[in-house]
């Protein structure tokens, strides 16, 4: 296939990238290297380089071409970013996403696999959570990205164009953002401990997240690019374990010196995500348990990957 990854130097879709090059596609990677919470932009060197804005359509529009599947990854991707500045927060994850989508109308593109958020469900629904359940939008960063499901699910119905729904539960994994106080909460934890600082913890750190691992994210998508399932178009899919962790157990996980900080607002109190749709559409399924990599990493350090250690080390 000929692929685009928008994202593609981020964190997942940099992942991604790395899978599709391996399974022998050709791929565009498009980035606009934003992200303020990345120490660094992951850039497979046997991908095609963009480093372009996805709200640039004239721009971008070119690079669909005969392309078969885009994944787009590329958004203003944390809650209290966008609570802060919910004008660009608009902007990337409606209008850029728009106009992925209809530039992958207008170029023919088979597939479009959009990664959207878990943050959608709010507080209104009681884990474990359904695809078929009421959004409840809590904060800029959910209301936007549930935009774009919709405009995914339009595209979908009114133009024909063949998209899924990825409602991701917390990922984490190697090349996870570490950068500052929104990075994600795994990564914090990970570099305040190789600091020897002690780990932040928001509020009474009882709230509880379905932690899922990068890779399981990947499979995912992968499946997706290649089901000729046609019941899975248009549909929204929940990946994550379907088992959660406190932020005060993930803590005691790494390490034992910690600290409160002030509640944020905006966030939910439980995520817990139900994935039989993934696993009967897709024939997806999790791997990878959060306490097995937490353990792992503490052994090798966070800097390490398992496939890093076991090159060097067997």
């Amino acid at each position: 296939m000929k692929c685009i990854v928008t994202g593609g130097a981020g964190f997942i879709g940099s992942h991604i990238v790395d899978r599709l090059i391996k399974d022998g596609n050709e791929v565009i990677s498009l980035d606009n290297e934003s992200a303020t919470s990345n120490e660094e932009f992951y850039w497979n060197q046997e991908a095609h380089k963009a480093v372009l804005d996805i709200c640039d359509y004239d721009k971008i529009e070119p690079l669909f071409k005969d392309v078969d599947c885009v994944f787009h990854l590329a958004a203003e991707a944390r809650i209290q970013p966008a609570i802060k500045n919910p004008q660009k927060a608009v902007a990337t994850n409606v209008l850029g996403t728009c106009n992925v989508l209809q530039a992958s109308r207008e170029n023919g593109v088979d597939r479009v696999l959009y990664s959207s958020t878990s943050s959608a469900y709010g507080l209104i629904n009681t884990p474990p959570l359904t695809e078929d359940m009421p959004n409840d939008c809590l904060n800029p960063y959910s209301v936007t990205k549930v935009s774009g499901e919709g405009l995914c699910n339009m595209y979908n119905k009114l133009y024909g164009l063949k998209t899924i729904i990825f409602r991701y539960f917390n990922v984490y994994g190697e090349r996870q953002p570490l950068k500052g106080q929104y990075a994600p909460v795994v990564g914090i934890f990970l570099r305040q401990f190789d600091a020897g600082e002690p780990l932040t913890i928001v509020g009474d750190g009882l709230q509880r997240r379905d932690f899922t691992h990068v890779n399981d994210v990947v499979e995912a998508n992968i499946l997706a690019a290649n089901t000729d399932n046609e019941d899975v178009f248009g549909q929204t899919l929940n990946i994550g374990v379907g088992n959660n962790h406190s932020i005060l157990g993930l803590a005691k996980m790494i390490g034992y010196n910690f600290k409160h900080l002030p509640e944020r607002l905006g966030e939910a109190r439980i995520t817990l995500a139900n994935i039989d749709k993934a696993s009967e559409l897709l024939g997806w399924k999790p791997e990878t348990q959060l306490e097995d990599w937490i353990g792992l990493q503490k052994i090798l350090g966070t800097k390490m990957s398992p496939k890093q250690w076991i090159k060097e080390h067997l």
